[in-house]
């Protein structure tokens, strides 16, 4: 395998509104640093607490928020150092798809109309060939030919899901950004869009970029797992030994609190950890580790100093007691 995506030291800050005329304009620190990487058909797992910056993180990595610093290297090129153009051109490289089938899907369109909307834009294929991707695209996915002609509102959740990755594939991306794709679906049914991303991903090849919340669902699909606290990646490593043996505090805690995990207490395996509390602000984050008040294991050193990023073997953390 070699490497597709390279992402490091990302950042990304929002200037807040002032507070009165001439005050300080203050800026929210979403993404502090953060670096990546995701080999060509491996798919890599961003996780933790709503506000940890995952999304935020992955939208900036291709361009969809404004990075203020950073470098994203896809194929060697800086995505962040692109042109307008030349940033065209990679979108047919790089897709999403989004977390709500329901909102993502033009109520007024066919979707059969849909599904080809990106070859029209960027002029892939003559227009019969197109006509025929399209028809390859919905058999891909596990749809019928006699729907392409229907609306979006005549088809369930799931079968909308399956929609927007047909959409997402039709210009035979290299890597595919999936935002809490099964979120809004029923269990039953995220169960089938998984095991399809999964095939997919065998059958074309393809590098994902998987944001979820669910580590049930991180932990089906994804090959590495990266873990965020208040926009910095505080442990990463391959998906089993990360489950298996989590080394980071936080780590150990959302494992431990996450309801569709059974996880056995074998031999070997750290306690887990509870936590309480919310996270710092980020316009004002610590000076220290961000989970030292959350933290049962904080010691004076945490509270003084932020812990750098180290690799431990296949693992990387970023704590001072892990």
């Amino acid at each position: 395998m070699s490497l597709l995506m390279d992402v490091r030291d990302l950042r990304v800050r929002y200037a807040m509104p002032r507070t009165a005329l001439f005050a300080k304009r203050i800026g929210l620190e979403a993404v502090r640093g953060v670096s990546f990487a995701i080999e060509r058909g491996q798919a890599l797992g961003i996780v933790g607490e709503s506000g940890s910056g995952k999304t935020t993180a992955a939208m900036a990595s291709i361009r969809l928020t404004k990075a203020e610093g950073g470098e994203v290297l896809f194929e060697g090129d800086d995505l962040l150092q692109l042109d307008a153009a030349a940033m065209r051109q990679r979108r047919r490289d790089i897709q999403l798809i989004f977390q709500d089938p329901y909102s993502s899907l033009n109520p007024r369109s066919r979707v059969a109309d849909i599904v080809r909307e990106p070859l029209d834009l960027m002029g892939i294929g003559p227009p019969a060939e197109r006509v025929e991707r399209v028809q390859e695209l919905f058999a891909l996915v596990g749809l019928r030919q006699d729907q392409l002609n229907l609306f979006p509102h005549q088809f369930s959740g799931g079968q909308r899901q399956r929609v927007s990755i047909a959409r997402a594939l039709a210009t035979k991306p290299m890597l595919l950004v999936c935002d809490e794709p099964v979120s809004a679906l029923d269990v039953a049914i995220q169960a089938q869009i998984l095991n399809l991303l999964a095939e997919l991903k065998g059958q074309q090849g393809l590098s994902y970029l998987f944001i979820s919340h669910d580590l049930g669902v991180v932990r089906h699909i994804c090959d590495e797992v990266a873990v965020m606290y208040l926009g910095k990646i505080v442990e990463s490593g391959p998906t089993a030994e990360l489950f298996r043996q989590p080394r980071h505090p936080y780590t150990q805690a959302i494992l431990a609190a996450a309801p569709s995990l059974t996880r056995r207490r074998s031999r070997g395996n750290v306690r887990p950890l509870k936590i309480a509390g919310d996270p710092p602000s980020p316009i004002d984050p610590p000076a220290g580790c961000a989970f030292t008040d959350r933290c049962p294991k904080a010691m004076e050193r945490c509270r003084l100093e932020a812990p750098a990023r180290v690799a431990d073997g296949s693992r990387t953390l970023a704590c001072h007691f892990p």
